[in-house]
């Protein structure tokens, strides 16, 4: 869901970690990003040098120099944060505040989740509607009070998000609404996925704060000191392992980086865009560019349960309209995931019935490190999405066995009360 997808990344990556499989065919050509008429100074995060320091081969993506992976393979590295854990840098995503005795009526009109609903530190995926039902982005957004809300949006979807909400904002302040935002391009970004069935557990951040993150659950948020520094903290994750995303001044997010990994002994990696995406496909989430676009909605994508109940109630929101016809009709194609045979699916890869009729197409797909088999997800025609149903999927232009399956592939291990 959430990363800024690029198509050629989604390929490349794709790619390196076939490549990681046992057996697999030559190294492919190194990524290089869509050629451009003139070249374009890639952003660096305030981890930029520390990622060169530590082998980051560094790659660009949705206009920032990132580190695809480091000294270890992507197989490597997938296995090591399902065992131990990992330290990403997700910096160049967009973290931004809403303010306003109005924030929460505003941001509705923009966002299929009932914000009103959430309790003050709980958060929940959401996704930006346009006025087709289409996904414009996802997001997390997190409701810290009443009068604020903060949001995490993709890096890929920055300018075209900020110019979205910023054109309705001002609209609804012509009407007399009150509410102001802020981008935080003063903080950076740290994703710490830990293995919930692993030795460190929370106890590597644990270390570096005096809050007690048992009492932390599963997409809530708090603001706290950690390693010094004034964060916000989000309990959260884009692997289906436990974790948290650290919002941190970018004057103090090497001196934390450092931190969290000397507390584990190094049992904890620095972990690429490569792995990444592997560890998000094999949890069954979207990366948007690939998985969601501005033609799919929520509730094709499989993302009906983060429509309010409220909401699907009232609408409110751009393309409610369509989004609830489709819930109480059915969508015309729904997103399903894959077991397959033969070389890993790539996006775009046809979907055939068993009969030979077209019915989808591949979004994402992979050789799972942890399963050791072929994974992809992509959206078939309604009917003929049931968990079990035999498909064919053509990759270079050969027809190889596939079969519908239940998602995540690798089963989620969120932190959650009992």
């Amino acid at each position: 869901m959430r990363g800024g997808g690029l198509w050629q990344l989604g390929q490349c990556l794709s790619r390196r970690i076939a490549q990681s499989r046992p057996g697999a065919a030559p190294k492919a050509r190194p990524f290089s990003a869509a050629p451009a008429a003139e070249p374009v100074e890639l952003k660096k995060t305030a981890l930029y040098d520390f990622h060169v320091e530590n082998g980051g081969k560094m790659v660009p993506f949705a206009g920032w120099s990132m580190p695809l992976q480091y000294k270890d393979s992507i197989m490597d590295s997938t296995l090591n944060c399902r065992a131990f854990g990992s330290l990403f840098d997700v910096s160049h995503m967009c973290g931004l505040s809403l303010r306003g005795r109005d924030a929460i009526p505003f941001l509705e009109t923009l966002v299929v989740a009932d914000v009103a609903g959430m309790r003050p530190g709980t958060g929940s995926l959401t996704v930006f509607t346009n006025e087709r039902g289409g996904a414009v982005d996802d997001s997390v957004v997190t409701k810290v009070q009443d009068d604020h809300i903060y949001l995490v949006v993709n890096a890929g979807c920055r300018d075209k998000d900020l110019a979205h909400i910023g054109a309705h904002m001002e609209a609804f302040k012509k009407k007399g609404g009150v509410v102001d935002w802020h981008v935080h391009d003063e903080r950076s970004l740290l994703a710490l996925q830990i293995s919930a069935a692993g030795p460190l557990a929370a106890s590597v951040l644990q270390l570096l704060t005096k809050v007690d993150l048992s009492k932390l659950y599963f997409s809530e948020f708090c603001t706290l000191d950690i390693n010094g520094s004034h964060c916000f903290l989000t309990r959260t994750g884009y692997t289906g392992e436990d974790g948290f995303e650290i919002s941190v001044p970018s004057e103090n997010a090497v001196d934390l980086a450092k931190a969290i990994l000397e507390r584990s002994e190094r049992k904890i990696k620095l972990t690429g865009l490569g792995a990444r995406d592997s560890l998000r496909l094999e949890a069954g989430l979207c990366l948007y560019g690939n998985d969601m676009e501005q033609h799919t909605t929520p509730v094709e994508a499989g993302l009906t349960w983060a429509i309010g109940k409220r909401r699907r109630k009232e609408g409110g929101f751009l393309g409610a309209a369509v989004i609830l016809k489709q819930l109480e009709e059915g969508p015309p194609v729904r997103r399903v995931g894959f077991f397959s045979t033969g070389p890993p699916p790539r996006s775009h890869s046809e979907i055939l019935s068993s009969d030979g009729e077209k019915i989808g197409e591949v979004t994402s797909g992979g050789f799972s490190p942890c399963l050791k088999k072929n994974i992809a997800m992509g959206y078939v025609k309604s009917g003929l999405h049931k968990p079990g149903t035999d498909v064919k999927i053509i990759i270079r232009g050969k027809s190889n066995d596939g079969v519908i399956t239940k998602m995540p592939f690798v089963p989620t291990k969120y932190y959650k009360s009992s």
